[in-house]
């Protein structure tokens, strides 16, 4: 699986101005909701929040993968954000999160998409992809960095 067939330029945004979680997660619903007009951005945020409620997303270093599973999808939308000021988000080495790659996936595909949060960890842990997500300065270098 390669991220490109996941993420499009128009789901990437870089320096989000959010302050908080909830905040963060409402970005992420509103940027789904524009490549998925078939759900409302709160459905898109109950998926979210409902997953984040079983423990938080943030894997550390500054990295979070909020996912949410919908009946309502047939292929997986990747949301790549970055914040200009990382967010404290109760990853698991307490350090605030400025990289969120959020995942939405249908309902019935279990397997792919712990295979997708693989590959997406994967790439997210080298240093040099790191580096060059956090230094974008557009949507276009964000996206650019990550496929």
């Amino acid at each position: 699986m390669e991220i490109k067939n996941i993420l499009t330029p128009g789901c990437t945004v870089c320096a989000a101005e959010d302050s908080s979680k909830k905040r963060i997660l409402e970005t992420i619903s509103n940027i789904a909701h524009q490549a998925l007009p078939q759900l409302s951005s709160d459905q898109i945020l109950e998926s979210l929040l409902s997953r984040e409620k079983m423990g938080s997303t943030g894997i550390g270093n500054g990295i979070a993968l909020p996912h949410g599973r919908l009946a309502e999808l047939d292929k997986v939308l990747g949301i790549l954000v970055t914040c200009q000021t990382p967010i404290s988000f109760d990853a698991i080495d307490n350090k605030p999160v400025d990289i969120f790659f959020a995942l939405l996936v249908p309902a019935d595909q279990a397997q792919g998409h712990l295979q997708t949060l693989a590959t997406i960890a994967g790439k997210l842990s080298d240093k040099d992809i790191l580096k060059q997500i956090r230094q974008a300065e557009s949507n276009h270098e964000l996206y650019e960095a990550i496929i």
